[in-house]
């Protein structure tokens, strides 16, 4: 990847993404549903994503996690206390190992994953796996952990509710008792005592459902009895997830998606990604967070290259595309990230979101255009997809745990359709696809590659052209949105319509803009980057620029700079 290049990142499944079985059935084990493998990713697959604009492959469910399904010397998990049957990929149970189900050979598991990492290097692509450090599954155990490295809770002293070098918090003399029975499946029941404190905060011995019981809470050396702080020395949780770090990036792991990055202190974060860092500069640190007013502590304090902007950019767009929010509402969101909206990820699709596409958000794939350029153009920051997304899967399958929830699964053994027609048993072709398909995985080529291709998008400065419309009576701000991207040489000029109708609007451009970002003032004549259709127009800065956009559509427009004459 070049070093001034927008990273474009792709989260996958591979247990999901390559499985061709067309005939899943809900709940099913992975004998009956299958599971795609690391093998299955192979060079076409990873150049497919590359043309498609992808720079980075975010490997989502790669870590052991605790699953029902047994593979030769390693037993199935309690099935009372795993999600789905083949777990959720946020409870693990051995951070220095992968899943089984992911490799052809159980026994060389890591060298096939190692290989994969190989090969999307080799295609000039980065590689993403998930950092869990806020829980682990309820039962911990590595089997592959280097000599000398003891397991969390090993030492631990569970006579106490906190103490600074134990790694989980106990409920003292009582029994793990959830508001479900223990025993509803296996041939045993699942028991713990002391009952431990779930990955969700849950400081007692009755979770419930709702909650996280498939996992435990880390300690980090925060007392939540008292809120007092125990740093020092450097608690052994701290120590553990800085060697596990480390042997991912031994590995060639190119970074972490960091999950619930706000549920684990700060001052471990400020601790451990300089020392990361020190033995490997380059590697990425992007963290889950839904607070925009720690933004930046995250960024500053906590050493965090990037942050999910999710309550901030991704919620507007729902809310303009579900609730008839203003998309004037999109200037605050620029607003509110002002000095380091390069250090935001932007998406429409991640594994914890409902699908764009399904029935509790557009209801339609095909509606994408506007909330895509928007998310994906509006900074230089990242912009991720998630796999499927290109395709229009909208998930209506209920799988089993999962079940119908507009949501792809993460606890199940599953295969799409969309996916399986596209992936074509590694063909990775169109020729299955349906014409709307085809012409959604086009778009997103389209859009993708330009944010790379184009100088503007990829290094360029941003000028929000709203505050000049906002009571233009050729221009309805709530549906349309307008922005500039440029750079001394190259200047685009970008219109989203959220709009369900076809709308012909005057946009104003000031004299402020065009002086920024030299605009020639003259008749101009451009194509449309997005569609290639030919637009004539004129700038001026006391004259409204004339311009029509299709319903649910964007222009993204070439001006004319002063070093071009007019």
């Amino acid at each position: 990847m070049k070093e001034k290049e927008k990273l474009i990142i792709y989260q996958t499944f591979p247990r999901i993404m390559t499985n061709m079985n067309d005939k899943c059935v809900p709940w099913g084990t992975l004998e009956e549903n299958g599971s795609g493998k690391f093998n299955d990713i192979t060079p076409k697959v990873i150049k497919s994503l590359a043309e498609m604009g992808v720079n980075c492959i975010w490997l989502t469910g790669v870590i052991e996690m605790a699953t029902k399904t047994a593979f030769p010397g390693i037993p199935a998990d309690n099935p009372n206390v795993v999600k789905g049957q083949a777990g959720s990929p946020y409870a693990i149970k051995d951070y220095y190992d992968v899943a089984p189900s992911l490799a052809e050979n159980v026994e060389n598991r890591m060298e096939e994953f190692e290989t994969l990492v190989d090969r999307i290097h080799n295609e000039g692509l980065k590689v993403l796996i998930d950092f869990v450090p806020n829980h682990t599954a309820r039962c911990y155990h590595s089997d592959v952990a280097p000599k000398g490295i003891r397991d969390f809770g090993a030492d631990d002293d569970y006579s106490k509710f906190f103490s600074p070098s134990n790694n989980y918090f106990y409920i003292v003399n009582q029994q793990f008792s959830p508001d479900f029975d223990l025993s509803a499946e296996g041939e045993e029941s699942y028991v713990e005592f002391p009952a431990k404190a779930t990955g969700n905060d849950c400081f007692t011995a009755f979770c419930g459902r709702n909650d996280w019981y498939e996992t435990v809470k880390l300690n980090y050396g925060f007392d939540p009895g008292d809120h007092s702080r125990h740093f020092s020395p450097v608690p052994d949780t701290w120590l553990k997830m800085l060697h596990i770090l480390r042997h991912w990036c031994a590995k060639g792991v190119d970074g972490f998606r960091c999950d619930m990055v706000f549920m684990v202190p700060h001052e471990f974060w400020n601790w451990v990604i300089p020392q990361v860092k020190q033995d490997y500069p380059d590697v990425i640190f992007i963290g889950e967070i839904y607070d925009v007013n720690l933004y930046r502590t995250f960024l500053d304090y906590c050493h965090f290259d990037y942050l999910y902007d999710k309550v901030n950019l991704y919620d507007t767009l729902v809310g303009i595309e579900k609730y008839n929010l203003s998309a004037a509402q999109l200037t605050s969101c620029w607003q509110t990230v002002d000095g380091i909206g390069d250090s935001m990820l932007n998406f429409l699709e991640n594994h914890d979101e409902v699908r764009f596409g399904s029935r509790e958000y557009a209801d339609d794939p095909m509606k994408v255009v506007p909330s895509l350029v928007v998310s994906s153009m509006m900074t230089k920051g990242p912009f991720m997809i998630y796999y499927g997304q290109e395709l229009g899967e909208r998930a209506h399958d209920n799988e089993g745990f999962a079940g119908d929830n507009n949501r792809t699964t993460i606890f199940d053994y599953w295969s799409y359709d969309t996916l399986r027609r596209w992936y074509d048993g590694g063909k990775c072709s169109a020729r299955k696809l349906t014409r709307h398909e085809r012409w959604l995985r086009g778009l997103y080529k389209n859009v993708l590659t330009m944010c790379n291709s184009r100088a503007a998008l990829r290094e360029g400065q941003f000028f929000d052209l709203m505050y000049v419309n906002l009571r233009n009576s050729g221009f309805n701000p709530h549906r349309q949105y307008a922005f500039l991207r440029y750079t001394d040489k190259e200047v685009l000029l970008i219109v989203a319509n959220f709009d369900n109708q076809e709308v012909k609007l005057s946009l104003n451009i000031p004299e402020l803009a065009i002086g920024m970002a030299g605009i020639a003032e003259c008749e101009q004549t451009a194509k449309d980057l997005l569609w290639g259709k030919e637009h004539k127009f004129t700038i001026n800065r006391d004259v409204a620029t004339e311009l029509t956009i299709g319903a649910m559509d964007a222009l993204i427009l070439p001006l004319k700079g002063l070093n071009q004459g007019k």
